[in-house]
Formats: C-alpha cells, sequence, structure tokens
C-alpha cells in the first residue's frame, strides 16, 4: 500500500512538473537599446556593398544603390546628423545587401537558410567599434522588373524605420515609466 501511495505521488509530482514545464510564458519587458545608440547624435554611414549578381538584374541601378538610396533617407528623415568621417561619429552603421546561397525551395523547419536577397544594416559604436544592433530584412522575390525594385524600396524603408524607432521607442517607454 506504501508503494503504491509513493509511486502515485510521484507520478502526479512529475505530471504537474511537465505540466509547468510545457506552459508558454508571457514575454517580459523588451531588452533595453544600448546606451550609445539612446544617445547618439552623430552617424557615418559606411557602404557594406552588395553581393554580385544582384544588379542590373533583378534590380535596376548599381551595386551603390542601397548605399545611395539609405543615406538619402537617412538625410531626409534622421534626427541624427550625417557626418563624413567615421572619427567624428557616434554610430557607424554599415548596410549590405546580401544574396545568401541557398536552395530554392528551402524548408526553414529543417534549418535552410532564407534565398531572398536581404538588407543587413549593422549599428557599430563609433568609438570602440563593437556591434550595438543589426536589423535585416528579405527582399521578397518578384517576377516584373518593377516589382522586383518596388519589393527593394519597401525593404529599405523598413530597415530605415526600424534603425529610427530603437531610440524613438526606448524613449517613449522610458517616458511611460516615469511618468506613473
Amino acid at each position: 500500500m506504501n508503494k503504491l501511495l509513493l509511486g502515485s505521488t510521484i507520478g502526479m509530482a512529475l505530471l504537474a512538473a511537465m505540466a509547468a514545464a510545457g506552459q508558454q510564458t508571457s514575454p517580459g519587458a523588451a531588452a533595453p537599446v544600448p546606451a550609445a545608440i539612446l544617445s547618439a547624435k552623430t552617424i557615418f554611414v559606411s557602404n557594406g556593398g552588395s553581393d554580385a549578381g544582384l544588379f542590373p538584374s533583378p534590380f535596376s541601378g548599381d551595386e551603390n544603390r542601397p548605399y545611395n538610396e539609405f543615406y538619402r533617407a537617412l538625410q531626409a528623415d534622421s534626427h541624427y546628423q550625417l557626418v563624413s568621417d567615421p572619427a567624428q561619429a557616434d554610430l557607424v552603421l554599415e548596410l549590405r545587401l546580401l544574396a545568401p546561397y541557398g536552395p530554392t525551395n528551402p524548408n526553414k523547419a529543417q534549418g535552410a537558410s532564407n534565398p531572398e536577397p536581404q538588407f543587413r544594416l549593422e549599428v557599430y559604436e563609433g568609438r570602440t567599434h563593437y556591434v550595438l544592433w543589426t536589423v535585416t530584412d528579405s527582399i521578397r522575390w518578384a517576377v516584373l522588373q518593377k516589382t522586383h525594385d518596388r519589393n527593394f524600396d519597401d525593404a529599405l524603408s523598413r530597415v530605415v524605420k526600424d534603425f529610427e524607432a530603437l531610440g524613438q521607442a526606448q524613449t517613449a517607454a522610458t517616458a511611460a515609466t516615469s511618468g506613473s
């Protein structure tokens, strides 16, 4: 009888532990954005280049198109001052357009990479050159040249918005916390 009671107790404890482990935990507060990004005033934009085979097809222009459009977008919309020397910058932004190698029919559930071209923006601290943040965005595949170009522009716009949002989201969260 004691063995049966002990076995039942252990069994119920194991079931309770497995049920607790299987429960989804709710996501906590977002991890902080590095202070160097929040306090930055000046940025230098670096042309990390484009992988071969992307210009002039499927995208129009040349391999400097990502850098030129990214730079113009930051000039127009950014609250940062763009500088022409990385030594003067609080942050260095390196933009690359990648054409990842991968299968034509990937199964991401089995670990395959995304074969679509993608932008990769790495944000470095200007003084130490440590990577502080990375933003990536894939460019959706298309059949027509003009659709390829529109998808290129859309993905680049998302990269700019994601970078700009880094400081703004943290500032808003800080203001909401200190206001309560």
